[in-house]
């Protein structure tokens, strides 16, 4: 019975080459902590069906090369791929916020050193009076 692992497609810039990281959970043999190892493998991939982000099996077999000695078995998940935003957004965005900027810098909000005077006023005040 050939092995069999199950990971995610790291890499599929290799031609007929895929590789896949394998996360598994171990524990350690002396403190009994468990944590997590990944590990890649290099697999063959002879249409190119897999892409970066898809979870798939594979399977051992006679070496094909000196790095690939598994081949792809079946794709369990395809990747729901990257979001990417319009560059049209992201101009807009750039803008509204380097506009916020400038009105901050052009007009700086009203200090908060006006309220002091009026207290020592109202001291000057009260010593007038005792007076």
């Amino acid at each position: 019975m050939a092995k069999t692992l199950t990971g995610i497609v790291t890499s599929d810039v290799a031609d007929k080459t895929i590789t896949v990281t394998v996360t598994s959970r171990e524990t350690h043999p002396i403190y009994g902590k468990q944590y997590s190892v990944n590990r890649k493998y290099a697999a063959h991939d002879e249409n190119n069906i897999a892409k970066k982000g898809d979870k798939v099996t594979i399977v051992a077999i006679r070496p094909v090369s000196k790095r690939k000695s598994f081949k792809l078995d079946t794709i369990i998940e395809k990747s729901h791929g990257s979001i990417q935003l319009k560059e049209e957004m992201i101009d807009d965005n750039i803008s509204q916020t380097t506009e916020k900027k400038i009105e901050d810098i052009e007009s700086p909000k009203s200090s908060k050193k006006a309220s002091p005077p009026k207290l020592q006023d109202e001291v000057l005040v009260d010593k007038e009076a005792k007076s």
